[in-house]
């Protein structure tokens, strides 16, 4: 049997205590995610998964049904859970539809009215995350979310919508 080099095979440190860690997930809201997706993740950090995905759906009850982004922020294996809102899920919850079991409705088409208000709304929600400089291209990305959902935009198609803003025949005020 051969052994090698025994300088070679030591354990990773431990993670500092002190150290802030953000761990991001992709859940859905409302519901506790299971072990399997959480252990890997937050397991070396020395965190109870079951803890934490109590956490995480106490946080996101709100959003009960959709698929959200949480983002974990560790530290003395404590860990505080904030939502990072997605373009996605704001247009879909903009909608106001019905909650839904997910296990028994699939494959949703999401056929509501948004109307420009709103998307503005939205745009300014995400304006921290858009790679637009003027708040009307940020519109404009959530239009192209809002078309990819399947939804209208005050009763017109999003693409329309686009193209409006484009010819100046919608303003898209800045503040």
């Amino acid at each position: 049997t051969c052994q090698g080099d025994r300088s070679q095979q030591r354990m990773a440190p431990k993670p500092d205590a002190n150290a802030i860690i953000e761990v991001t997930l992709r859940v859905r809201g409302g519901e506790v995610p299971g072990g399997s997706v959480l252990a890997p993740k937050i397991g070396p950090l020395g965190m109870s998964p079951k803890k934490v995905g109590d956490d995480i759906a106490k946080c996101t009850k709100a959003w009960k049904g959709m698929n959200v982004t949480v983002k974990l922020t560790c530290q003395n294996r404590q860990a505080a859970v904030s939502l990072v809102p997605t373009s996605s899920s704001l247009v879909v919850k903009a909608l106001k539809e019905p909650d839904r079991d997910r296990k028994k409705v699939k494959h949703v088409k999401h056929s509501g009215n948004i109307s420009l208000d709103e998307i503005i709304d939205i745009a300014r929600q995400m304006q921290h995350k858009s790679m637009s400089k003027t708040l009307a291209g940020g519109v404009k990305e959530i239009l192209g979310t809002a078309f990819s959902v399947g939804c209208t935009v005050g009763g017109k198609n999003p693409c329309d919508v686009c193209a409006e803003i484009d010819d100046g025949e919608v303003t898209i005020p800045e503040k």
